[in-house]
């Protein structure tokens, strides 16, 4: 595993992150989100030799958890900027602790977009032809 790639590629995550708390729309962050994960499909199969699925997987739970920490750190800001998460919040579990239920639900997400990262990373791979370095003879 390429844990340097993997922390550099969760960076976006972070910018990602203080977009949504600070309003950024959910229809915008979904195309966004689009785009970032080809981009981590690219990066991924040009950076490694495989385990391209796994790569991907991991960034997505790293991205989870900044995204939980940073909304539960900015939970006033992000709630007001979200009325329809504010108002599912209401009906989970864990309601009277809304910053460890933000963690929880971020990395929940991460997984989720992880199996989605993956597979296109995965498809990347298989798509991509990856140039082989000339020999030294």
């Amino acid at each position: 595993m390429n844990w340097k790639l993997i922390f550099l590629l969760s960076l976006f995550g972070i910018a990602m992150a203080f977009a949504g708390v600070f309003g950024i729309s959910g229809r915008v962050q979904t195309l966004i989100w689009l785009i970032i994960l080809i981009f981590y499909a690219v990066v991924i199969v040009r950076q490694t030799t495989g385990r391209y699925f796994l790569h991907a997987f991991t960034v997505s739970v790293v991205n989870g958890i900044w995204i939980g920490i940073i909304q539960a750190a900015f939970i006033s800001a992000y709630l007001r900027n979200h009325h329809i998460i504010k108002g599912i919040y209401k009906m989970m579990p864990l309601i009277s602790h809304r910053r460890v239920l933000m963690v929880i639900m971020g990395l929940l997400t991460g997984a989720i977009m992880g199996l989605i990262a993956g597979l296109i990373a995965f498809a990347a791979g298989k798509i991509m032809k990856k140039t082989e370095p000339p020999s030294q003879s």
